[in-house]
């Protein structure tokens, strides 16, 4: 689903297997030391969220003492973040959250678009019979999710269906260039679920993308992809047209 990266952490009880929780993060050579990390993972669960709203200001003291360290290991956090689009570094001020730019989210959700619909494509033909099973499973956990009205843990769910089914592509590049997407879009595309009507239409979509994979039907998983990126881009855009919107975004 998306505009149905990585995300917040495990949720209790999950069929996820080897797929990660956490939002997609940007390959890097020299992993960050322990305590930047950490600040890096709550940090960017906080921005996805929107504990911490675009365009917020991020005072340095206040999220030292919020998050229990000092402000060295922060600030390698607020870098990391900023490589990955989620904040803005200005030189003699403090960061901010970077803004929600609708231009930029048409565009990535237009690269989103291309990439997960081929990459269903593809996964329609070689994914495996556990891999169909384990996307079985997620669906069952976001419709009852959905019943419950449990939006973070759908949502967690949601992003592992979408890295999912990349994954089933058997595609290392596909891979790859969809977790830099995905990291990108994450609050964009929890914010869309909070539309009204979204959430529930979303998790028909995926419904009927499922049975597209399980019929092996590449073709028709890969237009059923299409759509269902096309409608999230179509809601956030919506949303960041609206003056009201853009002051909730």
């Amino acid at each position: 689903m998306s505009m149905d990266n990585d995300v917040p952490g495990d949720v209790p009880g999950d069929v996820s297997g080897d797929i990660p929780a956490a939002a997609p993060r940007r390959r890097r050579t020299v992993p960050p030391p322990p305590l930047a990390e950490m600040a890096v993972d709550r940090l960017r669960s906080m921005i996805i969220y929107g504990e911490l709203p675009p365009s917020a200001r991020l005072i340095e003291p206040e999220l030292s003492e919020k998050l229990g360290i000092s402000r060295t290991p922060l600030r390698e956090a607020l870098k990391l973040l900023a490589a990955d689009g989620l904040v803005m570094l200005r030189p003699n001020r403090n960061a901010i959250v970077a803004p929600l730019d609708a231009d930029e989210l048409i565009h990535l959700f237009e690269a989103e678009g291309c990439i997960e619909s081929f990459a269903a494509r593809l996964a329609a033909e070689r994914m495996t019979a556990a891999d169909l099973r384990r996307l079985r499973g997620f669906q069952d956990r976001i419709e009852a999710l959905q019943g419950a009205g449990a939006l973070e843990e759908y949502f967690s769910i949601n992003q592992k269906i979408h890295r999912l089914i990349v994954s089933g592509a058997k595609n290392p590049a596909l891979v790859d260039a969809h977790d830099r997407l995905l990291g990108r879009l994450a609050r964009a595309r929890y914010f869309a679920l909070g539309a009204q009507g979204r959430w529930k239409e979303s998790v028909l979509e995926h419904r009927e993308i499922l049975v597209a994979m399980e019929a092996r039907d590449g073709e028709t998983a890969q237009r059923l992809f299409m759509h269902h990126v096309g409608r999230t881009g179509e809601v956030v855009a919506a949303a960041c047209a609206s003056p009201r919107a853009r002051r909730a975004v």
